[in-house]
């Protein structure tokens, strides 16, 4: 087959109807062959006629979608001067928009031989790796259009494509564990009745099960093991043919966006599958090794910012095009809604330390698609210096981890935490408030896919991680959970009903906390993974969302939806602006919030510095809202009290009186699990409520 010269941009394998233009950037090839794969896994070899400004490119009149293909890069093999080139190795295109098979683990995958590391490895490794796949980029979007909710009336719901719908009843069999699966009427039924605004998927890049799990009999079940950053991961995907989890994809974007819906990725740009010095050459390590990940001076070795053995160069002016072009091509192409970067501090790092003002920064800041969509970021990473929470710039919110480690701090009656607590619960304006930002620069939560469930976390004291098979040495140690009086599940009704309210209490703090709430799939329902912290490995029933617990925690599951709905109702809630705590007009005693001690009076300084305070009272006036609606109008709301008590024992509180108003009713009671009870207690300014033992009351001030 004869090429013909045709494009260097874009890179990839771009197919327009005729036929395929192919584009790979590499600076130290001297030589590069397309490799085009047949069904037999027979080999045709093409040399890219073409090479301006390092993309070697070619047009192939004829090719279509489905055809699989790879490269040969020929070029200096010097790993001391970080030059890894080995025409031998069959390499996956960086561009790709679809995979297909697997990586066997066989030898000739490395580059390097066993029994010598520093003797070359020419073995063949086609055989055994994984293709790219030329795919149909044409798609009926129909009416499609991206549901755009403001952050401040955002719900995220963090989930796993295949966890989430592996045991789903209602979902067919086949369909289980898949993108159709995700999108199937039961699963959006579910998270529409919960009410959430935006699911965030675990990553969906294609990904490799590590070596070491393999032999294990386990896989790589959470996907933090990038090795396409355009390609849907295929094992996903219902349809089987060569390329079809593109479409696949899509149509579940859409069917989540008719459903109003958003769609955030959790992204590893942070680093590849391709590992440290001795891991596989399975696709950038061959075709521009210096190029694409960060070398330490000794150019044999990987600086590893990540914990997996490389981190990718985002210094490099092609490595920042793969991930902009990357994030472009899913908001154009694949639309979806934003993007939660996985170990975002390692892409802040210019040199050694990481720099809010890096290059990576600047080109997201400025580029008119990326810059729209929702930014979040895991704010630290493993090197020196790497925990950066409270340190992106404006146009990012961050997962706050302050805030979990103080919900959960709080709640289990630890000391001197009122007034961290207090900031938590406000937007963290400590963190988030000097540089600009707004309270939703705060993601909130109290679980995520790396830790403990909620359950798990009122349920046991230390982790329980004998199934990955590392002696217990992995995931973390410092959990700050409780088990309530036993380890593990137990027939004592008293403990029993004790987590049944700690889980409830930590919902609704993370529901009416300012900031965007995010929850973790199956905590609504009382998911349990046996106290495995680190369920990364175990693509199984210990990380697979029990449906059944829909039935028997169904309390829960209507709480949680309540409490949310709740949220929804009431922007005092949700505000744009942090809380000033001055008048809110000339003249005016009330604040836009007040603090107060159970006895009724106004927190001081002593009562912050208290090391033994576990009950407060927060007043927010629904009247001192600074925001405005769409249409200009001054936003105004309803006033609340919540009235938090984290001790053991009941707390006879005193409701504010004066202007704070002369009656309240209770719209939310942890205690007995009660959201917007249709004949709601009340009770008068000036008068006293019972907060039973660890529990969150709400009460809202009745309208004259």
């Amino acid at each position: 087959m004869r090429p013909w010269p045709g494009s260097p941009y874009p890179l990839g394998a771009t197919y327009d109807g005729a036929g395929t233009n192919f584009a790979l950037f590499s600076e130290v090839a001297t030589r590069v062959d397309l490799c085009l794969i047949d069904d037999d896994g027979g080999e045709e070899r093409i040399r890219l006629p073409e090479m301006d400004g390092y993309v070697w490119h070619g047009y192939l009149p004829g090719v279509l979608p489905g055809q699989r293909y790879g490269y040969r890069v020929t070029g200096p093999h010097e790993p001391e001067n970080g030059r890894r080139c080995n025409p031998n190795k069959l390499l996956l295109d960086p561009y790709a928009k679809a995979v297909t098979g697997t990586v066997d683990w066989d030898e000739s995958v490395f580059g390097y031989q066993f029994d010598a590391p520093d003797q070359r490895n020419d073995a063949d490794s086609a055989a055994h790796t994984v293709k790219s796949v030329v795919i149909n980029p044409f798609f009926d979007w129909a009416n499609d259009r991206p549901p755009r909710h403001p952050y401040n009336e955002t719900v995220i719901y963090e989930a796993h494509v295949r966890g989430l719908t592996m045991r789903h009843p209602e979902v067919p069999e086949a369909m289980r564990g898949t993108y159709s699966g995700l999108a199937h009427p039961a699963v959006v039924e579910h998270l529409t009745k919960l009410g959430v605004t935006a699911i965030e998927l675990m990553p969906v890049h294609q990904f490799l099960h590590d070596h070491r799990l393999t032999e294990r009999g386990l896989r790589n079940y959470w996907g933090y093991n990038t090795i396409a950053f355009f390609a849907p991961h295929d094992g996903y995907a219902a349809n089987t043919a060569q390329g079809a989890q593109v479409q696949e994809f899509k149509a579940m974007v859409r069917t989540l966006h008719e459903a109003d819906i958003e769609v955030i990725l959790d992204v590893v740009y942070n680093h590849t599958a391709e590992g440290n010095h001795l891991g596989p050459t399975l696709s950038m390590r061959g075709i521009d090794n210096e190029a694409y990940y960060r070398l330490e001076k000794d150019a044999r070795y990987y600086t590893d910012y990540t914990g997996t053995g490389n981190s990718l160069n985002a210094r490099n002016p092609h490595t920042l095009q793969l991930i902009m072009d990357s994030l472009r091509y899913w908001v154009t192409e694949m639309r979806v809604d934003g993007f939660r970067f996985d170990l975002a501090a390692t892409l802040a790092r210019e040199f050694y330390d990481v720099d809010r003002l890096s290059a990576f920064f600047d080109i997201i800041q400025q580029d008119p698609v990326i810059s729209q969509v929702k930014l979040i970021a895991e704010p630290w990473d493993v090197g020196p210096g790497g925990y950066q929470v409270g340190n992106f710039p404006p146009l990012w919110t961050e997962w706050n981890g302050q805030y979990r480690d103080t919900v959960r701090d709080f709640w289990r009656g630890e000391p001197a935490t009122l007034g961290e607590f207090a900031s938590r619960i406000t937007g963290s304006s400590d963190l988030y408030q000097d540089d600009g930002r707004r309270p939703f620069a705060s993601i909130n939560f109290v679980t995520a896919h790396d830790g403990f469930t909620l359950n798990d976390l009122v349920s046991y004291n230390d982790k329980h991680n004998e199934a990955n098979g590392e002696g217990g040495r992995d995931g973390h140690s410092d959990n700050r959970s409780w088990n309530c009086g036993a380890e593990g599940p137990t027939e004592d009704e008293k403990i029993n009903d004790l987590r049944a309210r700690q889980r409830r209490n930590m919902i609704a703090t993370m529901a009416l906390s300012q900031g965007v709430p995010m929850l973790l799939h199956g905590d609504e329902i009382g998911r349990t993974q046996g106290g495995n912290n680190n369920a990364y490995c175990q693509d199984n029933e210990i990380s697979w969302v029990d449906w059944s617990l829909a039935e028997d925690n169904a309390d829960l599951l209507e709480f949680t939806s309540g409490v949310i709905a709740l949220r929804h109702a009431h922007p005092v809630f949700r505000r744009r602006r942090f809380f000033a705590g001055r008048p809110i007009r000339r003249g005016d005693e009330l604040r836009d919030i007040a603090w107060f001690t159970p006895s009724g009076q106004e927190m001081t300084d002593e009562d912050w510095e208290s090391g033994f305070g576990r009950c407060i009272v927060t007043f927010l006036n629904g009247e001192g809202i600074p925001d405005m609606d769409q249409r200009g109008e001054r936003v105004t709301d309803d006033s609340f009290l919540l009235c938090f008590n984290a001790h053991h024992e009941d707390i006879e509180a005193t409701v504010p009186d004066g202007e704070y108003g002369a009656e309240w009713e209770v719209v939310v009671d942890t205690a007995t699990g009660e959201v917007s009870p249709r004949n709601p207690d009340r009770y008068a300014g000036g008068g006293t409520l019972t907060l039973p033992p660890r529990s969150l009351i709400v009460l809202r001030r009745v309208k004259p």
